[in-house]
């Protein structure tokens, strides 16, 4: 039989688990957390390194620690991958460690879906209806700006959910050619008789073409024909009550883990892997797929099953058929 312990690493991460800030949890300890957000856990934007590493083999050894489930991001995925990678210094890292996706940007490779991303899209949408019925009442252009780093998940499923007339996403960029082809297709639009404009820009599409920048481009070329105003929705989008979807997509990923973890644990198996959902099934990966599966210098998957939605995206937003 195996008896399993479940530790808390709190309030922030990596950092607390290597400073061996852990504490054993009851099956009381998590009452009433089916309905709050996953900043309960905490969260930490430090990649373990070096020194680091030391610390958290020390905590594992100190508390006899048989497998982990690491829950996070980008930077949980990459710590894990570096603990892989540096079994050879620290034996402490040779145990099951298996890695949830959850993150809002959608950003982990191995998984259509991480949690927390369709939390995100809901509050996206109601915010930028909201907008849109303010702006229906004159005519005015919105340039909404959407989280994700250099992924464009949000920035198009939004863009898709809203009408946004355009969307610009880190994948494709931005050119001076496509802002002022848009100016002048929100300019026919205002003309023909619409009274808003949405459009949608990730915070990392382009580093000089701004929201702030983009907004004073269209203010300046649609006078007399249509005004522009910035909404960066910043923090509002990682707040929020979690989606029935995400609540019981995590549910179902963490009972996966914790069944593959107990399992490996019995045979001796120390594999690091992250699960996902894939084609509508749970898939587990092994961690030295990682670096295969994901752009590492622009952190998100390199096969992003959402960007073939560019096309229809862009049909719906045409003002007219021959557009």
């Amino acid at each position: 039989l195996v008896q399993a312990r479940i530790l808390l690493a709190v309030n922030n991460g990596s950092e607390g688990f290597a400073q061996g800030q852990v504490r054993e949890m009851e099956w009381t300890s998590v009452n009433g957390w089916a309905s709050v957000g996953g900043s309960v856990l905490g969260t930490s934007r430090k990649v373990p390194w070096g020194k680091d590493m030391y610390a958290i083999a020390r905590t594992i050894e100190d508390h006899h620690i048989d497998g982990l489930l690491v829950i996070g991001g980008w930077n949980a995925y990459a710590s894990v991958y570096n603990m892989m990678n540096e079994r050879a210094k620290f034996p402490a890292f040779n145990i099951p460690i298996m890695c949830l996706p959850a993150s809002i940007s959608n950003n982990l490779p191995g998984s259509e879906l991480s949690i927390g991303a369709d939390t995100a899209l809901n509050s996206i949408v109601d915010a930028v209806d909201k907008i849109k019925q303010s702006a229906g009442a004159t005519r005015r252009c919105f340039i909404v700006e959407v989280m994700g780093h250099w992924c464009g998940y949000l920035a198009l499923m939004s863009s898709l959910a809203t009408g946004a007339e355009r969307f610009y996403l880190p994948e494709e960029g931005i050119t001076l050619q496509q802002l002022q082809e848009d100016v002048e297709m929100l300019k026919r639009g205002f003309l023909l008789g619409k009274r808003l404009g949405l459009v949608i820009r990730n915070e990392a599409a382009n580093e000089i073409y701004s929201t702030t920048f983009i907004c004073s481009l269209f203010e300046e070329e649609g006078k007399d024909v249509f005004d522009a105003r910035p909404a960066i929705l910043g923090h509002l989008q990682q707040g929020g009550d979690p989606s029935p979807f995400d609540r019981i997509q995590a549910s179902r990923l963490a009972g996966l883990c914790l069944e593959k973890l107990i399992e490996q644990c019995s045979q001796g198996d120390t594999t690091n892997c992250f699960i996902g959902l894939q084609n509508g099934k749970f898939v587990f990966h092994d961690m030295r797929d990682f670096d295969r599966m994901a752009d590492m210098q622009f952190q998100r998957p390199r096969d992003q099953w959402w960007l073939k939605l560019r096309t229809i995206a862009n049909i719906m937003a045409k003002i007219a058929p021959e557009a």
